[in-house]
Formats: structure tokens, C-alpha cells, sequence
């Protein structure tokens, strides 16, 4: 997945103004302990990362984005 495919679902999924937000604050396990956008920074793969917010948030990632 590219990195443009990455921030469209997570706007998609989340908002344009709270996916930036949420990606530089929010914690997840299923990347130890890193923020997506530390996640990102450390050279996690994109298809990693957006596996990781499905996994965390299932409820608000539509099976479309999945």
C-alpha cells in the first residue's frame, strides 16, 4: 500500500482534521507501543500499520477500507 493510499483511507475512515491528529496521539499495542505516525517514521510498512488500526478500531474502519 502506498503511503497516499495510507492517509486517504485513514481520512476516509476517521476525518481529514482527526487523522492527522489521532495518527500523531494515539498509542496502538499492535505497534508496540509506537503512534502510526512513529510507526511510519520507523519504516513500518504502510500494509503493517493500516493492518494495525483495522485491528484496534473495528468498529470505525468501514469493510470497505479493510
Amino acid at each position: 500500500m502506498r503511503l497516499t493510499d495510507f492517509w486517504t483511507r485513514l481520512e476516509q475512515a476517521f476525518g481529514p482534521g482527526y487523522a492527522t491528529s489521532m495518527a500523531s496521539d494515539q498509542v496502538l499495542p499492535q505497534l508496540d507501543g509506537r503512534t502510526i505516525q512513529q510507526a511510519l517514521d520507523a519504516g513500518v510498512a504502510t500494509v503493517v500499520v493500516w493492518r494495525a488500526v483495522v485491528a484496534a478500531y473495528p468498529d470505525r474502519v468501514p469493510a470497505r477500507l479493510h
